[in-house]
């Protein structure tokens, strides 16, 4: 990887993509044969979290802990953040502390831009407020090109809060770069502008963007960036937007289910979706780590690996 940073993947380019889900393929194979890795041994991989996290955090330490690696967990709540520090000179004293790659999460767009201009290690968005999250998209892209070896053609619809996620906005980027037709809905004040810039197609309705769908994404309301003034109420939302059995009927014989959690049930999916053969949260969870450890170790330099045949 040619890159110092992953701050998004707006000027990803198909190739590296692969490039990264090629090596998580290699490495959760040497996984599964019960290899140990030193892939990363002597780092140190410090996560700077400045709002709360389950499977991003978690995930990173544990691919870092794979690999080989020390890590640190820094929360805003418990850190000199709390006293004023700002956050570049966070960046900076945990580097100067021995950092080897930082970690960030943020509530403001930027903020990973912003500190890996002022840090000579490699800095990795792990969500910066509605904007992106790298990540997160290279692990749902690999687990789809696992479950389906490619997304050349696939129809892709995701539902939900578009506006405040940053989840949509990387993902309508991965998934079009790989090949996949993106289609988006949800309600109108949860939509923003240039969704067609960026290669979605908007639909009206549930129905409509289900239809024929071979995947589909669920993404809960952003309650914590949103206000009543987008959304009256979830009970509404559910209504008209919630994926339950019968909603999802039109889409795909073998459509897949995905979801970045933490999943709202009776919201946005129903019990009997998130709980079926189809559904794939529990599997992008495991996916994380490997895409995460492959990420760091393209990033730090470490082992090579083979290319999927």
């Amino acid at each position: 990887m040619r890159r110092k940073d992953i701050l998004s993947l707006d000027f990803w380019s198909r190739e590296e993509i692969e490039e990264v889900l090629n090596h998580a393929c290699e490495l959760k194979r040497r996984l599964a044969q019960g290899e140990r890795f030193s892939l990363l041994a002597g780092k140190n991989v410090t996560l700077a979290f400045y709002e709360p996290s389950t499977r991003t955090r978690v995930s990173f330490e544990e691919a870092a802990l794979l690999g080989g690696a020390r890590t640190h967990t820094v929360l805003a709540a418990t850190s000199s953040a709390a006293k004023g520090e700002s956050l570049v000179d966070t960046a900076r004293t945990l580097v100067a502390a021995g950092a080897d790659a930082l970690v960030l999460r943020h509530p403001a767009a930027g903020a990973p831009a912003l500190v890996a201009g002022h840090v000579p290690v490699p800095v990795i968005n792990a969500g910066d407020g509605a904007h992106a999250h790298p990540t997160q998209s290279l692990l749902d892209a690999f687990t789809l090109w696992e479950r389906l070896g490619t997304l050349d053609g696939l129809t892709v619809t995701i539902i939900g809060d578009i506006r405040f996620s940053r989840v949509a906005r990387s993902n309508i980027t991965a998934f079009t770069r790989l090949g996949a037709r993106v289609r988006v809905a949800g309600p109108p004040t949860l939509l923003p502008p240039g969704l067609a810039v960026l290669g979605a197609e908007v639909k009206s309705s549930a129905e409509e963007a289900l239809r024929d769908a071979d995947v589909v994404y669920l993404l809960r309301v952003q309650k914590e960036r949103s206000s009543a003034a987008h959304l009256p109420s979830l009970a509404e939302y559910s209504r008209f937007w919630g994926v339950n059995e019968e909603r999802l009927a039109p889409a795909g014989p073998e459509v897949l289910v995905l979801h970045p959690g933490p999943a709202n049930i009776g919201v946005e999916v129903s019990a009997g979706v998130a709980q079926s053969p189809q559904a794939l949260f529990t599997t992008q969870v495991t996916n994380g780590v490997v895409v995460r450890l492959a990420l760091l170790n393209l990033l730090l330099g470490g082992d090579t690996y083979a290319s999927r045949s």
